[in-house]
């Protein structure tokens, strides 16, 4: 009784196979001719630049203090020279805080505006995969081997998404 069960299984498992449909997509290719990620990366880009402007003033106002410190002379008090080293790392404090925080806005600023675009490309993703009833539809990074049975998927999404 088990031996037969065993062969239906194993008759059913390579029909079963069979009339599964499996697709590729490239979603990096997608998303590049988006204008829509176009509009995103300029407004990261327009952020980058505000936090560039600001970094700069930081390390401008560092490189005075430095020098101001460096400027004094042997005769000058300790507790002066004590003070314009606690303002130094200080300063270099804020600095490190400053990158640390414009780099998580950055990531932050980038997650939120590109969500909803990935989400579109998902949806129409799943929509051609509905239409075109694939089991699969497995993202084309490097793919070692694409049989001739496995459909590229990517021109349809762009179609559905209006990219030319």
């Amino acid at each position: 009784m088990i031996k037969k069960l065993l062969l239906a299984i194993m008759l059913a498992i390579p029909v079963s196979m069979c009339a599964q449909k499996f697709a590729v997509i490239d979603t990096q290719a997608i998303m590049s001719e988006m204008p829509e990620v176009k509009t995103a990366q300029e407004q990261l880009m327009a952020s980058q630049q505000k936090y560039e402007a600001e970094f700069t003033k930081l390390q401008e106002e560092f490189g005075k203090k430095f020098e101001e410190y460096n400027s004094l002379d042997e005769n000058t008090p300790a507790t002066i020279r004590e003070r314009r080293t606690t303002e130094m790392q200080e300063l270099e404090a804020k600095i490190n805080q400053f990158r640390q925080t414009a780099a998580e806005d950055l990531q932050r600023q980038q997650q939120q505006l590109l969500a909803p675009i990935q989400e579109n490309v998902m949806k129409a993703v799943q929509a051609v995969g509905q239409e075109g009833a694939y089991t699969f539809i497995f993202e084309n990074m490097v793919p070692v081997y694409v049989g001739t049975d496995v459909t590229d998927i990517t021109p349809t999404v762009k179609t559905r998404l209006g990219i030319k």
